[in-house]
């Protein structure tokens, strides 16, 4: 699952592979919904936290 996507994505990453628009994932990331890492104002999403938000939702 997401084997285009690096180890580490971005906001920009997510968008695309959920097909979301950046306002949504935003939120959900704020929300802790998806699980993240923040450093300073910048996102950074581990792809498992990413994998564990689509099978915790299927």
């Amino acid at each position: 699952m997401f084997e285009n996507f690096s180890d580490v994505l971005t906001v920009e990453d997510v968008c695309s592979a959920l097909c979301l628009g950046k306002n949504t994932a935003y939120e959900l990331l704020k929300l802790n919904v998806i699980k993240s890492i923040k450093l300073g104002r910048k996102y950074l999403i581990p792809k498992v936290y990413l994998v564990d938000f689509v099978e915790k939702y299927r």
